[in-house]
């Protein structure tokens, strides 16, 4: 589990700073392709994460009959399976 966290979070904080960066260089070509690259990668380690540990954030708890994000165990109650 502590590799796949670390993993989004090391995305999250590349994407921020490529989205400072080209907030003062919005056409650098280099940098628009890293920020894609990332967000790809971000969005598969989110939906590794999610499936195999459930929800990082409220919103991926889906559900409109139930807010079940307080359904599943917190993240320092899961084992490292």
């Amino acid at each position: 589990m502590n590799d796949l966290l670390t993993a989004v979070q090391m995305y999250d904080f590349y994407l921020k700073e490529l989205q400072l960066y080209l907030d003062t260089h919005p056409t650098c070509a280099d940098a628009l392709a890293a920020y894609g690259e990332y967000n790809d990668l971000r969005k598969k380690a989110y939906d590794m994460y999610l499936e195999k540990y459930g929800p990082l954030i409220p919103s991926q708890a889906g559900g409109k009959e139930r807010f079940s994000w307080v359904d599943d165990t917190w993240p320092w109650e899961r084992s490292d399976d």
